[in-house]
């Protein structure tokens, strides 16, 4: 997920029709742009079979990334979702149909079937070029499920499937090219964006702060090269280390502040945006001090 209202979001939430970058042999992406609400979506063509990962928001997105993946490759197509939000995976439809085999794992499909309904009738609020790329959209079932770990093998490339404990989600995957060392982190990781902390209770809290820290310390013995985030350019390693920071940051200045929630959050919020001056969408700032500040007074 990324910006949330049309005033913060004036460019369309369109898949840019740009050439896929090649970030290292044979692995793709089509970069995000920073536009809000486009994920980085990646494009791994093995000798065998090609892996697509996230479709974009909606089935015209969704088509684009076909449109893109076949200009790659004519081979059978496999897709997985980084996790269930609208703009990382409701163009899966279109993949469905072109028989693309779909690969979730159980806890990102058990999320989907929850909340998917609920987060596409909210995401529809968020303004007329949003709402028009949601025209349509259908929700498919996985061919596969995976618990915690599985292996794609792509012919000439492999590709784990990893899934750790609740952070920005319940069912957070990464896609990890452990002979390539690329790492698609989905939104555990966005690049001078302020981690996206979807915090909304009642409805869904079931984002995990100290958990996101813990998974992210094991993103890092994976020993990465080349890192693709949720949002936001392609980058190294380095890019772990810098949102876990942000994330023990704010768990630590709510520790140690009193009040309620409301107010810790107006005491923190402007000191907070002081402090990550080149970073985007501060928005998502109160969000992360709301999630730590009721993990820390639960």
């Amino acid at each position: 997920m990324a910006e949330t209202t049309e005033a913060h979001s004036p460019s369309p939430p369109i898949i840019a029709d740009a050439e896929p970058q090649e970030v290292a042999r044979n692995v793709y992406v089509i970069p995000d742009g920073r536009v809000p609400l486009v994920p980085n979506v990646g494009i791994v063509v093995g000798e065998r079979e090609a892996l697509v990962v996230d479709t974009g928001m909606g089935p015209a997105n969704g088509r684009r990334v076909l449109e893109k993946a076949r200009a790659l490759t004519e081979k059978p197509l496999m897709l997985t979702i980084t996790h269930f939000h609208p703009e990382h995976g409701y163009g899966a439809k279109v993949f469905a149909d072109a028989g693309a085999r779909i690969v979730y794992n159980r806890s990102q499909q058990e999320e989907l079937v929850a909340k998917g309904q609920p987060y596409l009738e909210m995401f529809r609020t968020f303004g007329d070029s949003v709402a028009k790329q949601l025209e349509g959209v259908e929700f498919v079932e996985p061919d596969e499920l995976y618990d915690d770990h599985a292996t794609l093998d792509l012919g000439g490339i492999l590709v784990e499937l990893r899934h750790f404990e609740p952070a920005h989600t319940r069912g957070d995957q990464v896609i990890f090219l452990p002979e390539q060392r690329v790492l698609f982190a989905g939104d555990l990781l966005e690049n001078r964006f302020f981690p996206i902390v979807p915090w909304f209770p009642p409805d869904d809290a079931d984002v995990n702060g100290s958990g996101w820290i813990e998974v992210l310390d094991r993103l890092e013995e994976l020993d990465a090269a080349v890192v693709v985030p949720g949002h936001g350019e392609v980058t190294g390693p380095a890019l772990i280390e810098q949102v876990r920071a942000y994330l023990e940051d704010v768990r630590a200045r709510v520790g140690i502040e009193s009040g309620t929630a409301e107010e810790v959050k107006a005491a923190l919020e402007p000191a907070i945006r002081a402090d990550y001056p080149t970073w985007d969408a501060p928005e998502w700032i109160g969000f992360a001090i709301e999630c730590f500040y009721a993990e820390l007074h639960d």
